[in-house]
């Protein structure tokens, strides 16, 4: 049956921004980048720590992804990290805006929202 999650797809509105913020401020390396002539499209497999991947795309037209009000479909993308605040200290460096830090009712668990540069909600979990 299922093993875990290989990876999660995203389409980016401008390719060169959103690989720099994957890349440059999330600290992804580049498993793979490709151009595909017949889409007009990048393709850039992105390595997680943890042996997941991102895949990131640029499709020309693309419409925008409905998040506020939340829509059906993906929610957002959570990633774990061991100090948040280490974490959230990197993103606002690097002029990456973050909510204020909640803690999981459930879990007593800290976490906290941060965007992609296309307005992906993002999350940082603390473990």
């Amino acid at each position: 049956m299922l093993k875990g999650i290989h990876h999660v797809a995203l389409i980016c509105s401008d390719y060169p921004v959103s690989k720099r913020f994957y890349t440059e401020i999330l600290g992804l390396s580049v498993i793979a980048e490709n151009y595909r002539e017949a889409r007009k499209s990048y393709k850039c497999d992105l390595a997680l720590p943890d042996g997941g991947q991102l895949e990131l795309f640029s499709f020309p037209g693309a419409p925008a992804r409905p998040s506020r009000p939340e829509a059906q479909g993906l929610r957002h993308l959570a990633f774990r990290v061991d100090d948040i605040d280490e974490v959230i200290a990197h993103l606002t460096a690097n002029k990456v805006e973050c909510e204020p830090i909640r803690v999981d009712e459930y879990t007593g668990k800290r976490f906290t929202f941060f965007a992609d540069p296309d307005g992906l909600p993002l999350e940082l979990y603390e473990m």
